[in-house]
């Protein structure tokens, strides 16, 4: 699946013998066999995934990643939950790479979104909602220790989110639908897409052994993590905005104007506090070279099987979808950055602009604010992602035509609260 994959580290001789040793420090304390012993009757399934597991044959035992307090199901307080740091004893190169990619600002990426605290902490601490997935980001001391006191302190790992407990399996982490429970569904449907597009289906083939297992068929680690490189970026981020402003005054105005709804821009164009929650989440790429290094890396992976042309030529297609779908997104923004200019509609309370805020999602407190959240947050994001993952059902029908049909709504909701403001 990854051509010229480098040798794991957990391999090497040398680290074989370290984690052997280490394991049988504990023997005389717990011992892997002890724990075997009870939990085959507590965690069954946990112990089967253990014994297939790689860390199984090479002596890593329970200790090694729980520690040795726990001895009894008096104590079981005591069992250590890992972090990226204690997989990182060993996978240090993949730990150190996934500390400098997008998933380990997944967590910070989250808190920072200003009204994540009206969701019920189920859904956010308690991992039932944007928690679930964004629990692959990195924690601090002080939010572990919180998930702890809270009785939710099992997401802390990150690195079992794709390699799951306790096979920890890296042929189960390389396969695309790994990728899938997150990368699915409102705003980031990249799984429908990518398993309905040419790529996708053929790689299906492959699994049903339809196709040969040679057969060229890309993944969704193919491009986003070549040679098994866990530092996860894209060239545009998450939110497809980017910073220098670009030669087009059009597209410029347009995407000052999608920045100033994101509130990183003030009135004036000025950077906000907000930006520095952008750049901690490393949601968006905000220099050219950054932006360049990550679209070479792209155009490598294509090039596998295409020509340099062709890649090229696709993903300029990708930016000019961008392009236009910033230009039906800045006029609604400015539709109802005009209606809090007349007064038509009051600014909401807590707002630092007068700019509709949409990073507050669906706690957005109108209806027209509420459209707008939706034409950004699920429809401008198929539009792009559809075209990129050459899905063109959800470039055009759950993308471009719904932004269409956004902001006709929009213009015909502004004129009724005009209408209705006058009477």
């Amino acid at each position: 699946m990854f051509k010229h994959r480098k040798k794991s580290s957990f391999t090497s001789p040398g680290r074989l013998i370290f984690i052997a040793l280490f394991g049988l420090l504990f023997v005389g304390a717990v011992g892997a066999q002890t724990c075997v012993e009870c939990h085959d009757k507590v965690t069954p399934g946990a112990v089967s995934d253990w014994k297939l597991s790689k860390h199984s044959n090479n002596k890593v035992d329970c200790a090694v990643c729980h520690g040795d307090k726990h001895k009894s199901a008096k104590d079981a307080a005591f069992a250590k939950m890992p972090t990226p740091d204690t997989c990182g004893q060993c996978h240090s190169e993949r730990v150190s790479q996934y500390k400098s990619g997008k998933h380990a600002a997944a967590w910070a990426a989250m808190k920072a979104m200003p009204t994540i605290h009206y969701q019920p902490m189920a859904m956010t601490d308690g991992q039932k909602g944007c928690g679930s997935c964004h629990r692959v980001g990195l924690k601090t001391e002080a939010e572990m220790a919180e998930l702890r006191k809270q009785g939710n302190g099992y997401g802390t790992a990150a690195c079992d989110s794709c390699h799951t407990r306790h096979t920890f399996s890296a042929q189960e982490a390389r396969q695309p639908q790994a990728c899938a429970t997150c990368h699915t569904g409102f705003d980031h449907p990249q799984w429908e897409m990518y398993s309905g597009s040419k790529h996708g289906i053929r790689h299906s083939l492959k699994q049903l052994n339809i196709l040969p297992s040679t057969a060229a068929a890309p993944t969704c680690q193919t491009c986003h993590m070549q040679n098994g490189d866990h530092n996860v970026q894209t060239a545009w981020g998450f939110l497809a905005v980017r910073l220098p402003l670009p030669e087009d005054k059009v597209w410029a105005a347009d995407r000052v104007t999608i920045l100033q709804a994101l509130n990183v821009l003030d009135p004036e164009g000025k950077p906000t506090a907000r930006l520095d929650v952008v750049k901690a989440a490393n949601v968006a790429r905000l220099t050219q070279e950054d932006w360049q290094k990550q679209r070479d890396k792209m155009i490598t992976a294509c090039t596998q099987c295409h020509s340099s042309n062709f890649a090229k030529g696709e993903l300029a297609k990708g930016d000019d979808m961008i392009r236009e779908a910033d230009h039906l997104m800045a006029e609604a923004i400015r539709i109802v950055t005009g209606l809090y200019a007349d007064g038509t509609l009051a600014k909401p309370q807590g707002y630092a602009y007068a700019f509709p805020d949409l990073l507050t999602f669906h706690d957005a407190p109108t209806v027209i604010e509420q459209k707008l959240f939706v034409m950004f947050l699920e429809h401008r994001m198929r539009t792009f992602q559809g075209t990129f993952h050459s899905n063109p059902d959800y470039a055009l029908w759950y993308g471009w035509s719904e932004m269409r049909r956004d902001l006709i709504e929009i213009k015909e909701l502004a004129e009724d609260m005009r209408r209705v403001k006058k009477k």
